[in-house]
């Protein structure tokens, strides 16, 4: 079975899909208890998914044979620096390699935006996000936001 990565709208139905397993998996962990369908739709509504998109960003679908498996977003933040949001791999297709090579396709898009650098945020809950992105080169930055889920920021420089 092959990864691939590619740009695809948020609102087709897998990406869609993808979305809302991510959503339901980090509010079920922060809450520690699973999420509903009605706060999973709450979390998802007005989420500014819809910056995602050419210009601003992109939304990045990956699939694992074909199946979709993993998301990630790339937010235009200036013109030095683009944020990556939404970094998702389902479980079952974790360990693969998939994680790394989201986030390389998600660096290719920053820089097609012309940044230096790309940024994000995480919770101290998401331990498997935080071993990724140290291990693909990002490194722990001081506070850039008061986000209420924030309690560490990575960066890397492209």
């Amino acid at each position: 079975m092959t990864w691939t990565v590619a740009p695809e709208r948020f609102d087709t139905p897998d990406a869609a899909l993808l979305r809302r397993d991510y959503y339901d998996e980090v509010a079920s962990r922060y809450w520690g208890r699973p999420a509903t369908a009605g706060e999973i739709d709450e979390g998802l509504a007005g989420d500014g998914v819809e910056r995602l998109g050419r210009p601003t960003g992109e939304f990045l679908v990956g699939r694992h044979g074909g199946e979709p498996a993993s998301c990630a977003g790339v937010l235009l933040v200036d013109a030095d620096t683009a944020e990556l949001t939404r970094v998702f791999v389902r479980p079952a297709f974790r360990a693969t390699g998939g994680g790394g090579l989201l986030l390389a396709a998600a660096e290719r898009a920053a820089r097609s935006f012309g940044v230096r650098r790309i940024r994000l945020d995480t919770r101290n809950d998401l331990v498997e996000a935080r071993g990724l992105y140290a291990k693909h080169g990002y490194r722990e930055v001081p506070a850039y936001n008061q986000g209420p889920y924030a309690e560490h920021w990575f960066a890397k420089e492209l």
